[in-house]
C-alpha cells in the first residue's frame, strides 16, 4: 500500500488492470499566479508537472503497461494555502488540479476517480494489488502543519524562481505488491475518510 499527504500538492495514482502494475506520483507547482486562460502544460512550472507524471509513465509501460489501458486517480490540490485567487487568477491548489486535469485529458488517461480542490489537506492510502484508494481528510491542527510547510516551500521556490517535483513512488507486480522501488514519506494525522471508488 502507498501512502502520502497531502496539503495543495496533487497526487496522481496511476494503475493498468491488466498488466498489474500501478504507482503514485506527489508533485507540487508553485509559482506566483497563473491566467485562469493559459494552459499550464505550456508554463514552465507545467513542464515540471510533466516531467513528474512521464517518469511514473514510463517506468509502468517498461515493466509492461500499456497507455491505452492505464487509468488514474487523482487528489489533493486544497486551498490549505492561502494566496491570492480571484476571477481572473489561480492559487495554488486550483493550479495543481488544473494541471493534472489537463496532462490527462491531454494523454487520453481516463480518470477513473478523483478528490481533488477543497479547503482540507487529506491522506491517501493507494493499494496496488486491487487499485482502491482510501481518503482521510486531515483534523484541522494538522491541516494547519501542511499550509506552514506548504507556504515555506511555495515562498522559498518563489524566491529562487524554480520548481521542483516531488518523489515518484512506483510499485510493479515483479516486485511484490507491497515494495517499494521509491520512498515516499507516509502521512499521519488523519482523521474519518472513506473509499475512492472506481467510476462506472
Amino acid at each position: 500500500m502507498l501512502t502520502t499527504l497531502l496539503g495543495s500538492c496533487v497526487s496522481a495514482c496511476l494503475y493498468d488492470p491488466v498488466a498489474h502494475v500501478a504507482g503514485m506520483n506527489h508533485f507540487l507547482l508553485a509559482n506566483r499566479r497563473y491566467a485562469r486562460d493559459l494552459p499550464l502544460t505550456v508554463t514552465d512550472a507545467g513542464r515540471y508537472g510533466v516531467h513528474s507524471m512521464e517518469l511514473l509513465i514510463n517506468d509502468m509501460l517498461r515493466l509492461g503497461a500499456l497507455k491505452s489501458r492505464i487509468k488514474a486517480k487523482a487528489f489533493g490540490g486544497g486551498a490549505v494555502v492561502e494566496t491570492l485567487s480571484h476571477d481572473n487568477f489561480l492559487c495554488v491548489g486550483e493550479i495543481n488540479e488544473r494541471f493534472i486535469r489537463e496532462f490527462l485529458a491531454t494523454e487520453g488517461i481516463v480518470l477513473a476517480a478523483e478528490d481533488l480542490g477543497g479547503k482540507q489537506g487529506r491522506v491517501i492510502r493507494f493499494r496496488t494489488d486491487n487499485y482502491a484508494v482510501f481518503r482521510k481528510y486531515i483534523v484541522p491542527q494538522a491541516t494547519e502543519k501542511i499550509e506552514r510547510q506548504e507556504r515555506g516551500f511555495w515562498e522559498k521556490e518563489i524566491e529562487k524562481h524554480e520548481h521542483r517535483e516531488e518523489t515518484i513512488v512506483f510499485f510493479g507486480e515483479a516486485d511484490g505488491p507491497d515494495r517499494a522501488q521509491r520512498s515516499t514519506s507516509a502521512g499521519k494525522d488523519a482523521s474519518s475518510g472513506d473509499l475512492a471508488r472506481d467510476r462506472k
